[in-house]
Formats: C-alpha cells, structure tokens, sequence
C-alpha cells in the first residue's frame, strides 16, 4: 500500500489566526494563541498520523519587517519553510491589507502546491469575501483560494482535503506516534509566554523570553522551574507585580494549562532574571534558541 508524507507551511502576517487554522488542522492546541501580534517565535512543527499517511504542519512566526535580531532569526524560520515546503497555505484574512511585497514574490516564484486561506470570514459579508478571493485568484495564480473560519471550524476540512489530494507518496518523516518536534519544556515554556501575552500590556510581552531550567519527571508530580527574561529593572517590577501579585497570578493559570497538557501534577517555580538588550545579543539568541 503506498503512504504518503509532506511538509505544510502556514505563511502570514501577526494576527491573521495562523495558529488557530494549524491547531483546527492537527486537532491539538500546540501553537499560542492570542489576540495580540507576533505571539509565534518559532518554527513548530504538528504532525498528523494515519495508517496510509501522515502530515507535518508547520506554523511559522508572522511576516514582519525585521527591527532587532531575534525578528531576523523569525524571518529565516520563514524562508525556509517556504523553501523546505511541499504544500505551502497562504493564511490572509477579510481585513488585511497586504503589502509585504517580498513574500508575495516568494510565494509567487514557489514551485510547490498553493493555497490561499482567507480567514475570519465570520467577520465579513458575502460581497467582502468575493472580492478578497479575486484578488488573491489574481495576485497570486494559486492552486485554490479557501474561505474560512478557523475559530467555528468552517471550511477547515476543505482545507483538509485540498492537503490530501496534493501530498506526496513518502515514507513517514516522523514516528508513527510523534505529534511535533517540540519537547515537553518546550510546551510548558510556551504555556508561560502565552499567560504573560493576556496579562501584561505594551511592550512587556515582546521583551520577555521564558527559559525551564529544571524539569523533573517524579511519580506524582513534576517539579518546573523557570526563569522569565526581561530587558530592564522596571520591566521585572511590573512582572512581579505589587507584593509579587501578578507573577503568582501568571503561576496559577500556567499550572493549570501544564497540568493539563502534561494530565499530571505540576509544580511550578518562576524567578524574573533581567539580561539587557537580550533580543539583540548573538550569544543569548542562539542560547535562547533562534540561531543555527
């Protein structure tokens, strides 16, 4: 019998519902979400496993022009998703003005299968989501234009089908049973970052980076201890909070998440470390991940 296997590359800019699309697609929450931009830093990867087939997603950060150095590393988990990709999904939606013209060039020079995915529709009216789906039919020339709803699930499964009828015969890239590349403290870091993006305002999410510096695996318990990075003294103030009330807050509804992601006890330790400029610095970027 033969088997099929490919990788797909979700592309777009911050805030077009990329990670909501790719956790509807591999039916487990594996990439933030939230309502703010940028919240993906990171290539991650959500594999889908069948007897006959078996599906790599990748969700990579939002298309943005790069200021600081850990948005240049962003950028390249972008380029060469597009470049390692056998199916590519466009994720736009009703409301976007696009006007990166360098992906557009990219994606227009791919040679691999393409779709364009105009989300949020629920947010719009019929005559709206015509003329968006013209206007990708004509900018791009892709295979197919899809209008969704990745939060109601609507459309998602034609999406779906659209993935199946254009993946390669390949043996399983993956084990049969993995569903990403991303370790445990990968996840449980992700967890924190993601409760920092709903609690904290400005630019207090984007200056913090999350490191687990012990995970042990115990019986009936995990014990986590992590540190959140911040660029200055007054950010660490504000991520403690008065009398540390909002790092405790930050430590009640991670646990919870973790325990659940984890379906065991967790017990978890947070310190706030500042590291200046961190976002800039080589050694700390590659340390922290988004080098090499």
């Amino acid at each position: 019998m033969s088997h099929k296997a490919g990788f797909v590359s979700l592309i777009g800019k911050p805030n077009v519902g990329k990670s909501t699309l790719m956790n509807a697609l591999v039916g487990e929450k594996l990439s933030i979400i939230t309502p703010k931009a940028q919240t993906t830093r990171h290539r991650i990867l959500g594999i889908v496993n069948e007897p006959d087939y078996q599906i790599v997603f990748s969700d990579t950060p939002g298309v943005i022009k790069p200021v600081y150095g850990m948005q240049e590393s962003m950028m390249s988990f972008v380029n060469s998703s597009i470049v390692d990709a056998d199916i590519i999904l466009f994720v736009t939606d009703i409301n976007e003005k696009y006007d990166e013209s360098d992906v557009i060039e990219k994606l227009s020079k791919t040679t691999s299968p393409l779709a364009v995915i105009v989300n949020k529709i629920d947010k719009s009216d019929e005559e709206a989501v015509k003329e968006k789906i013209e206007y990708w039919n004509e900018t791009l020339k892709p295979q197919a234009v899809f209008a969704v709803s990745a939060l109601h699930d609507h459309n998602v499964p034609a999406v779906m089908q659209f993935i199946m009828d254009n993946l390669p015969e390949h043996p399983a890239y993956y084990e049969k049973d993995a569903l990403t590349d991303k370790n445990e403290r990968f996840f449980v870091s992700e967890i924190i970052r993601e409760k920092i993006f709903k609690l904290y305002e400005k630019e207090i999410p984007y200056s913090t980076e999350i490191i687990i510096t012990a995970f042990k695996d115990e019986p009936n318990i995990i014990r986590i201890s992590s540190e959140i990075i911040v660029e200055r003294d007054s950010q660490k103030n504000i991520i403690i909070g008065k009398a540390g009330e909002m790092l405790k807050k930050v430590g009640t509804y991670a646990r919870k998440d973790m325990e659940e992601f984890l379906q065991k006890k967790v017990f978890l330790e947070m310190f706030v470390k500042v590291i200046p400029d961190w976002r800039n610095r080589k050694n700390y970027l590659k340390q922290f991940g988004y080098e090499g």
